[in-house]
């Protein structure tokens, strides 16, 4: 059976529901009631948790340390009033990190969330050592990922590395672009989804990388792969919170 490796920054996210519906009496802020509270992995840690949903074995490597996420929503409009994070300043770097344990992985997956966890080197490392490298990553897109497979950004992470982008023919068939409700596009080809009532983006992005790498283990189709991306993504959008998403057919 094929194995995806998962390598980036992970997180705790929580979500605190309740209800507003009143403002404070000694300042003008509203005063928020907790009612329930929902937690899952988040970053790294939530490309895993799709990986293993859809039915495929993974196997996350990622800092130890207990970075949070918190964020405030009013339960009845999906308003979110506050987030608060913690613990991203102690993020250890990755360690033991060697050409023999990369090589028991049919696939690598670096979720990349320029936390400190991972370097340009580290990531340069990775993709000259494995034939098999998809990399979401926050940093500027540079010479030190050009071994690898894929690359998935948004459109304002495509803004930030455009003028790389452009100067480099290598990043013409290797760079995937999400577009938010108009798909994603690679090289040349746009890739639509449907349009749906969209109540949650976050973690959206992880489930397309997830997703993406999964159907590419199994049908060595990038055009499929994204096909199938899309369809996943456009499933967690329309649920409250981060959400992991269920193998479909």
């Amino acid at each position: 059976m094929s194995k995806i490796l998962v390598i980036g920054d992970y997180c705790k996210d929580i979500y605190v529901y309740g209800s507003c519906e009143r403002l404070c009496p000694d300042a003008p802020v509203p005063v928020f009631v907790p009612s329930y509270v929902k937690q899952n992995l988040g970053m790294a840690g939530n490309v895993y948790q799709n990986i293993i949903s859809l039915g495929m074995p993974a196997t996350l490597k990622s800092n130890n340390t207990a970075v949070e996420k918190k964020r405030y929503v009013e339960e009845k409009t999906n308003h979110m009033f506050l987030r608060v994070d913690s613990g991203e300043e102690h993020i250890e770097r990755i360690s033991d990190l060697c050409v023999d344990f990369l090589s028991q992985f049919s696939l690598v997956v670096i979720s990349d969330y320029n936390k400190g966890f991972l370097s340009e080197e580290d990531i340069k490392f990775i993709c000259e050592n494995h034939p098999a490298v998809f990399i979401d990553t926050k940093k500027k897109i540079n010479d030190y990922c050009k071994d690898c497979a894929y690359i998935k950004i948004n459109k304002n992470e495509y803004e930030a590395s455009k003028d790389y982008i452009l100067k480099n023919q290598w990043t013409d068939d290797k760079i995937i672009v999400t577009l938010g409700g108009k798909g994603c596009r690679l090289a040349d080809r746009v890739y639509p989804v449907s349009e749906v009532e969209i109540k949650d983006l976050c973690g959206a992005g992880d489930t397309f990388l997830a997703s993406l790498a999964v159907k590419y283990i199994l049908t060595n189709d990038i055009c499929e792969s994204i096909k199938y991306a899309n369809e996943c993504a456009t499933l967690v959008v329309q649920q409250k919170g981060v959400n992991v998403i269920n193998e479909i057919s």
